[in-house]
């Protein structure tokens, strides 16, 4: 049983994540330009993975301490499909964000199909989250298909709210994209349902909750 762990993308991953993201969006072309991006100051990219070092996050720059105990919880669990070298992590799920000025705009969000409804792809967009409000983001941003409805609960779920209308956006089918924002990061009502998502998410992996008024944008270094 190995640990799945959250880190920054890094060059040897992209072939796995092209693959996850051509079976979660087999008609989306062309796919995200993984090592373009990696050279992009503005995008920032996560991977969820299994085996590998644990990524230890920089105080203000990393995910969280909810993440870390996840992985920790996560490695007494059997998952399948996974790499048994520990320097050749199995990748199970990505998430990117590009910071525009004061606005993270998600650009991605995907889960390896053997892997799907088990809350990673909560996990994900949790960290990317977490990450935007380390990097002062005011607010989170995205796009989502206009009948992709378990996306947009998850998403309203963590504040996002429907602002806009994109039509035709998707060019395999010329659906609709609907444009989805939170309130600024800062405010006491996004912080206040931030914290409680955390402690939510916690509770629903069994896993010990954060300590009360843990701060939501100066992570601590990982022990």
């Amino acid at each position: 049983m190995t640990a799945l762990t959250v880190r920054p993308m890094r060059l040897e991953d992209v072939a796995q994540a092209v693959e996850i993201e051509r079976e979660a969006f087999p008609a989306q072309w062309p796919p995200t330009p993984f090592k373009r991006e990696l050279q992009n100051r503005l995008a920032h990219y996560l991977v969820l993975c299994q085996g590998g070092e644990v990524w230890e996050a920089p105080a203000r720059q990393g995910v969280s301490l909810l993440l870390d105990k996840v992985g920790r919880l996560l490695a007494r669990r059997p998952v399948e499909g996974g790499s048994n070298h520990p320097d050749q992590p199995f990748i199970v799920g990505t998430v990117g964000f590009w910071l525009l000025y004061d606005e993270s705009h998600i650009t991605t969000i995907a889960v390896k199909e053997s892997h799907r409804r088990r809350g990673l792809g909560e996990l994900l967009l949790h960290a990317s989250m977490e990450m935007a409000i380390s990097m002062r983001s005011r607010v989170v941003t995205l796009e989502v298909r206009a009948t992709n409805y378990p996306a947009q609960a998850l998403y309203q779920k963590y504040g996002f709210q429907r602002v806009g209308l994109r039509r035709g956006y998707y060019t395999d089918n010329n659906e609709d994209a609907i444009i989805m924002t939170t309130d600024p990061l800062d405010s006491a009502p996004f912080r206040e349902r931030f914290q409680q998502l955390k402690l939510d998410l916690a509770r629903r992996l069994n896993i010990a909750p954060l300590p009360e008024g843990w701060p939501l944008s100066e992570a601590s270094p990982a022990s």
